[in-house]
């Protein structure tokens, strides 16, 4: 049964307590002193006892079952009937999945074979990281890149997860947007450190930004166990990019993900993922308020740990970078046991990841041949996502990379020898480009 990685990768270690930051950052000293005035120290503290005390249970969970517990679908099952309420409880609960055959193993593998063309065709004007073993393409509108995202059973899927999230406002709708992003390619025996475990959709500001942490107002408010991680009422309003960064997106992706165009299983190349999105999120938010036991022995416990009201130290994060988690910095999600393999996948399946998820890039690829995939999250047509869509087909019409990328990036790829940009698209498809907006 896949599981956890065989031994543990040279990922950075977070310290678990920095007894100051000089000088201090006065944005994250103001970000914990508004969570303070909001919600008091007491519901914080009564947060941090309830959610380590959950974790003890998911952790033993997962620990136990490993990748079995990340649920698998099958595509025609899904668009056919939907989800039924026991799958969405799965989903709901480790908030990751895999889809089965979204698009046709033997399409997949064809426009795999189109993409390195492609990419032969034009290598000197590709741009790739990291640059000592280059397998993240920055490329976004590949001929490959743009069938796979409009084919329309990725955009019914698109449309079922979306489904997955609720809006009581009434101001987003499930259509679902499509968000260029990148490609990887990557060849076997490539060690790659660059992103170990880690939650994306920002970072800082989830604490900084007022509306971002309305999202989590029960974490912070002493009811952690009433969070609700699929409640976009407040979330669509959220700022991703108050801290611009290359790592943080300006859409919401309800879900992120990518579809394979190669094979890949545990140890080739694939994802890692931590099947759990509520109580993690909780314990990632509330840590920068505590800090760890003097004795070791007692570091698990968490009524040991001592409240912090003045620290400025909120540990793996990074205004400009993703939220990074360690084992040292958050020994209470047991990373070592948790951070599981996807199991092994087939050119055309496709893995899932709720937007509050810790994941990683397997750090090892001891295949036989590359591990490729195509990023491609869920976007739904909230007002901030639809803004940036239109910008996005803007710069991509005018032969500029999609805004999010944009800083450093003066590819023209409409000039790549094949291109052939947004021709012969259905009417659904162009408007999941944001034609029309």
């Amino acid at each position: 049964m896949p599981g956890k990685v065989k031994t543990w990768p040279a990922w950075r270690e977070y310290p678990s307590y920095q007894d100051s930051c000089q000088p201090k950052d006065q944005d994250y000293v103001q970000s914990k002193k508004s969570v303070l005035q909001e919600y008091g120290a007491d519901a914080l503290k009564s947060s941090w006892l309830q959610v380590c005390h959950d974790l003890e249970d998911i952790s033993m969970d997962i620990a136990n079952k490993q990748s079995s517990c990340i649920p698998i679908f099958h595509a025609k099952d899904i668009l056919d009937e939907g989800f039924s309420q026991d799958q969405v409880q799965q989903i709901k609960r480790y908030g990751c999945f895999i889809v089965r055959q979204i698009i046709p193993q033997e399409s997949a593998a064809r426009h795999y074979q189109e993409l390195k063309t492609y990419i032969t065709e034009n290598q000197a004007q590709i741009q790739a990281w990291p640059t000592s073993s280059p397998s993240m393409l920055l490329l976004y509108d590949s001929p490959t890149q743009i069938a796979v995202r409009t084919h329309p059973s990725h955009l019914k899927l698109q449309q079922t997860l979306n489904k997955l999230w609720h809006d009581d406002t009434g101001k987003t709708i499930s259509t679902p947007l499509l968000y260029s992003d990148g490609v990887r390619d990557r060849p076997p025996n490539q060690t790659f450190l660059g992103l170990g475990p880690h939650i994306d959709a920002g970072s800082l500001c989830r604490w900084a930004d007022s509306d971002y942490r309305k999202v989590y107002k029960r974490i912070f408010s002493g009811k952690p166990r009433e969070h609700d991680a699929f409640d976009l009422s407040v979330r669509k309003h959220a700022n991703q990019f108050l801290y611009p960064g290359p790592a943080h997106s300006t859409v919401f992706r309800s879900f992120q993900g990518w579809t394979a165009l190669t094979k890949a299983a545990p140890g080739q190349g694939t994802i890692l993922l931590y099947p759990n999105v509520s109580t993690v999120i909780a314990y990632i938010l509330l840590r920068p308020f505590f800090q760890p036991p003097t004795d070791a022995e007692d570091i698990l416990d968490a009524s040991k740990w001592r409240f912090d009201a003045e620290g400025s130290y909120f540990p793996g994060t990074f205004k400009e970078q993703s939220q990074y988690i360690s084992r040292t910095s958050h020994p209470h999600l047991r990373l070592e046991d948790c951070l599981v393999h996807i199991p092994s996948i087939q050119p055309g399946d496709s893995v899932w990841w709720h937007a509050d998820l810790c994941h990683a890039v397997d750090p090892d690829h001891d295949g036989d041949e590359n591990a490729s995939v195509i990023y491609i999250g869920s976007c739904p047509s909230t007002p901030v996502n639809q803004a940036y869509i239109k910008t996005q087909l803007q710069a991509t019409l005018a032969g500029k990379p999609p805004p999010d990328y944009a800083e450093g990036l003066d590819t023209d790829e409409t000039q790549f020898k094949g291109y052939v940009g947004h021709q012969g698209l259905s009417e659904e498809a162009r408007g999941a480009l944001g034609y029309g907006l």
